[in-house]
């Protein structure tokens, strides 16, 4: 994993000097809750039910310390001592064995909700807490904490358990947030300041470090695994309230992101762009978790014309209620008053290498997305060079969307030049970082010139690819430039949801219109996705086509509707 985190010389914003004095309280103001709202009502049935033995699917502590929080009542902040008390018995069992607890599971990916659940009741709820389960939880949560930041030392119960230590020296990683948020909790519970000094000198200098590097925000994960950014503006919120600091306005991340998420929305506003893996759904549609991250982002960020925007979307998109019980308690964040859509129709994400376009911010406008930026994370695709079109739905889009894993990362399956050198695809290589240019025009209209080269990372058998795209009018051309090695053929590609029909050097996928200007000798030809099955991947749907004959240039147009090209043919 390597990070561009320029430590040395970056200046924030704000300085980020010691606490003083040390707060034992996790101090998040609620006044923003209204309790007359649909909102809490909804929130409050649903902690309610959990109190009635009928709790919802991951129904948390921390719903019911929010609860009692709000109103005091006793039912609630006994609730989440009895869960708490389950959690922590369960793992001195567990230790008591030999054996180490639920916690350290899956590289303590569940460490930040767990030690929340804890820290939240340790703090909120201490009056129905007793000295000996203090005592005891506050031994186990230490451990845990401990446990993240000494991954090559941790232990249980006297007992080795070393782990990978996964995503904890990697900002960029959502893992890593959940490690911020476990010690975030509990050292503001605790009161305990090698814990607060470590987020205070340590992980937040390097956070936000990191973060300055994705000017245009986003995350470098993508739109599935970059959801996680919704734990860490929230933690940041936490942060102010209980410190005093704004961390989360050091730099243009959090207000910037509000931007790219919005860009990243298709025109119908029920999905997003599909950048990198999909492991929750396949198909990026909109859920409570998008919901979740702009409420958050929209609390957390100081520019009003981001907030603004961020009101604007979240009225606007289809998810308005969250659809799990578990996510009600986020909801409570005000959405705010409404807004307008930002006055831009292109945005570029230079930090992710991502841009977005659009004719307009009707439902029936055309969209476009296309990649060129750093490829690192491990979430992240061989997607340097891709694009993706949407008008009303899906019109060119990678085929991981209609696979069973949404996690197949290969070019095989994005709208990229499949480089093949003595019949195998060459890949794209992590830890490059290809380059964008990019001129907006009116309406919409975008000129882009990326260098993809360096995906490569020097293979032979790729000498250079540029690609170049010209979107505007409801009309997308892509011109590519390569030159191959030995051995090498290049094939454009792209994924359609439907079947193309070919005709000569033109193919009709549903209402997309492709039309192949150059090679004048172009072969096209059309992959059912359905009928393939490397590596155990279902595809349910979706086919490809491939246009071949280019030996150091293509250019296809993509249009829909009764598009008059530039030679004045109707398409």
């Amino acid at each position: 994993m390597i990070r561009r985190i320029p430590l040395l010389g970056c200046t924030f914003a704000l300085a980020l000097t010691a606490v003083a004095p040390l707060k034992a309280a996790i101090t998040i103001d609620l006044s923003f809750v209204n309790q007359s709202s649909p909102e809490y009502l909804r929130f409050k049935d649903f902690v309610d039910a959990a109190v009635g033995g009928n709790p919802g699917y991951a129904f948390s502590a921390a719903d019911a310390a929010w609860m009692f929080k709000l109103t005091g009542q006793a039912q609630y902040a006994n609730l989440a001592v009895q869960m708490v008390e389950a959690q922590v018995s369960a793992a001195e069992t567990a230790i008591a064995g030999g054996g180490r607890p639920e916690i350290s599971g899956d590289q303590y990916l569940e460490v930040g909700p767990m030690i929340e659940d804890l820290a939240l009741t340790y703090d909120w709820c201490a009056a129905y807490v007793t000295p000996s389960q203090r005592t005891r939880w506050a031994n186990y949560a230490q451990q845990a904490v401990w446990n993240v930041w000494n991954h090559a030392s941790a232990s249980w119960g006297g007992n080795p358990f070393p782990w990978a230590g996964w995503g904890v020296d990697d900002p960029a990683n959502n893992y890593h947030y959940s490690f911020l948020r476990a010690t975030m909790y509990w050292g503001l519970a605790s009161n305990n300041a090698t814990w607060i000094n470590l987020l205070q000198n340590d992980k937040w200098p390097e956070q936000l470090a990191y973060t300055a590097t994705l000017t245009g925000g986003g995350s470098e994960e993508g739109t599935g695994y970059g959801l996680s950014h919704g734990t860490l503006f929230e933690i940041y919120h936490v942060w102010k309230d209980s410190t005093g600091q704004d961390i989360a306005n050091s730099n243009a991340h959090v207000s910037d992101s509000i931007e790219w998420w919005i860009h990243a929305t298709v025109p119908t506003l029920d999905r997003v762009a599909a950048i990198g893996d999909q492991a929750r759904v396949s198909e990026p549609v909109i859920y409570d978790y998008h919901r979740k991250l702009m409420l958050h982002a929209r609390s957390a960020s100081s520019d009003a014309a981001a907030r603004d925007d961020a009101s604007w979307w979240l009225h606007a998109i289809a998810n308005q209620d969250m659809e799990s019980g578990f996510n009600y308690r986020h909801n409570l964040q005000p959405a705010g008053p409404g807004g307008t859509p930002p006055a831009s129709l292109v945005y570029h994400g230079d930090g992710t290498g991502q841009l977005f376009a659009r004719t307009g911010w009707d439902t029936g406008a055309m969209w476009l997305n296309f990649t060129a930026g750093p490829f690192e994370q491990s979430h992240a695709h061989q997607d340097q060079g891709n694009f993706t079109l949407f008008e009303g739905d899906w019109l060119a889009v990678t085929e991981n969307i209609w696979t069973h894993s949404g996690i197949v990362q290969e070019t095989d399956v994005h709208n990229v030049l499949r480089f093949v050198n003595n019949g195998a695809v060459v890949p794209q290589v992590r830890s490059t970082l290809s380059t964008m240019t990019v001129t907006p025009g009116s309406g919409g209209a975008v000129h882009a010139v990326a260098n993809l080269t360096p995906a490569y990372n020097g293979n032979p058998a790729v000498g250079s690819w540029l690609r170049t795209i010209d979107f505007g009018g409801r009309k997308l051309t892509v011109s590519d430039a390569f030159t191959l090695g030995a051995g090498t053929q290049a094939i454009f590609q792209v994924n359609t949801p439907v079947q193309p029909v070919i005709n000569g050097l033109t193919a009709t996928a549903g209402t997309l219109k492709i039309r192949v200007i150059s090679p004048a000798n172009a072969t096209l030809s059309a992959l059912d996705w359905t009928t393939q099955s490397g590596g155990g991947e279902t595809y349910n749907r979706g086919w490809r086509l491939d246009v071949s004959g280019g030996s150091n240039a293509y250019v296809v147009e993509f249009s829909t509707g009764d598009t008059i090209f530039a030679n004045g043919f109707d398409a």
